[in-house]
């Protein structure tokens, strides 16, 4: 099952989903992580506290790049309240592999982003 889920990251991060930048986006937001070099910036449309559409941009490494295409494919549809609950367990659920130490800050990095946008904050509640 590890290799289904290996080869959904490979296509993510070949094949990124909603990867761009949204015209006007209501929510907008980049960080990076300083010890790899990974880079994201999440930007979201939202109408009545329902994300209607979403765009990442950045670079770095493919757990990084692939996290951030399947998490935009999961916020479109989504309220801001809902998304405000997303956790690790969630990112990690998501990619349906072990995360070691050292990748853990990459598969977390598009959520950061994401969760400090909606919240209009560098640090949110855990």
């Amino acid at each position: 099952m590890e290799a289904l889920y290996r080869e959904a990251i490979i296509d993510h991060y070949k094949h990124p989903r909603y990867k761009g930048h949204l015209a006007d986006p209501d929510i907008h937001y980049h960080d990076h992580n300083p010890f790899c070099g990974d880079d994201i910036t999440v930007e979201l449309k939202v109408e009545d506290g329902i994300v209607i559409d979403a765009a990442f941009d950045g670079r770095g490494c493919a757990i990084s790049q692939a996290t951030a295409s399947m998490l935009m494919e999961e916020v479109v549809g989504k309220s801001l309240a809902d998304l405000k609950q997303l956790d690790k367990a969630y990112i990690l659920e998501l990619l349906g592999i072990e995360i070691g130490p050292v990748r853990l800050k990459c598969a977390l990095l598009p959520l950061k982003v994401l969760k400090a946008g909606i919240w209009g904050l560098d640090e949110w509640p855990e």
